[in-house]
């Protein structure tokens, strides 16, 4: 086991403490933090979301913020505002919640097109820019965002472009009985995660994230990434296929889980690994298709089948 993988491991054992029975969950959180990406959640309430966000963030001992999102809520709610100062006679600018390693944008549905909009910049850029002046965010920079895909009265979905900038989509899902009754066991005297200590520094995040880039990935699987990828524009239940941020983030994906199982190079498994999770929420299906009860991630299994896995790297 490299040192890479042994950090990880016990990265992923650390946050498993509080997730129980959630290992896909918490791998893919994992391979989306070390690809600089940003995470949306989506599932009912109570399925350990928020945790997930907070077990993260005190694993690595970086900060945290949470931002309940509501109707009313304002972009300057979450950018920041300038501020005149009478004493100096200046405008001071007063950062928002944003300026933290990992954001948690709760609801995000249930906010307004506006708000929400105002987190594009600094999911694409990782920065800030208020009053035409531009502020960077900290080198390790996250958002995780939850939404509730039952409910949709009182809700604004996110558009297209906004989806698109959410490096993948995950669902918690409900807990096997068997880890339902220990979650139960765990939180008899108080919750889990009050214990949860720091198990790596920040800096190391930060060199793992570089060390990703260094994974090879064959000619061919650049091929093969750009196959999956141009078979969503031209299948006939979608509407929208995968943009060419969809290629590169599937391509950074397979990196990462690469680095994660302690391999140096991406084989085709890893992109089937991570095929739904990264471009389902990038894609739209027709209005028949939706009729007929398809899916995007049943669509995307089935682009799989037909496109020829690289002979070389099989």
């Amino acid at each position: 086991m490299t040192d890479q993988q042994e950090n990880l491991a016990k990265l992923y054992k650390n946050i498993a403490n509080v997730i129980v029975g959630k290992k896909e969950s918490v791998i893919l959180a994992l391979v989306t933090l070390l690809c600089r990406g940003h995470l949306l959640i989506e599932d009912a309430p109570g399925l350990g979301k928020t945790m997930l966000a907070r077990a993260l963030a005190k694993s690595l001992n970086i900060d945290f913020k949470r931002v309940q999102c509501t109707p009313d809520l304002l972009p300057s709610d979450i950018t920041g505002v300038s501020i005149y100062n009478q004493k100096s006679s200046v405008f001071e600018f007063i950062k928002g919640p944003v300026f933290t390693s990992i954001f948690l944008a709760d609801e995000i549905n249930r906010t307004t097109p506006r708000t929400q909009s105002s987190l594009l910049e600094s999911m694409g850029e990782f920065q800030v820019t208020v009053d035409g002046k531009t502020y960077p965010l900290p080198d390790i920079f996250m958002v995780i965002a939850t939404q509730n895909p039952i409910e949709y009265h009182g809700t604004f979905p996110l558009p297209e472009a906004q989806l698109d900038r959410f490096f993948m989509r995950i669902s918690m899902g409900y807990p096997s009985l068997d880890d339902e009754v220990k979650i139960m066991q765990m939180q008899v005297d108080h919750h889990p995660i009050e214990d949860l200590k720091p198990v790596m520094l920040a800096d190391s995040i930060t060199q793992l994230q570089k060390a990703v880039a260094n994974i090879h990935v064959e000619p061919s699987v650049h091929r093969y990434i750009a196959e999956i990828v141009k078979s969503t524009r031209d299948h006939a239940d979608l509407s929208l296929g995968a943009s060419p941020r969809g290629a590169i983030a599937l391509m950074k994906a397979a990196q990462a889980m690469a680095m994660i199982s302690g391999q140096n190079y991406v084989d085709p498994q890893f992109i089937k690994k991570v095929v739904v999770p990264v471009l389902a929420h990038r894609v739209k299906l027709k209005s028949q298709s939706q009729v007929t009860g398809k899916s995007a991630e049943n669509i995307l299994k089935s682009i799989l089948e037909q496109v020829s896995v690289p002979l070389a790297a099989a």
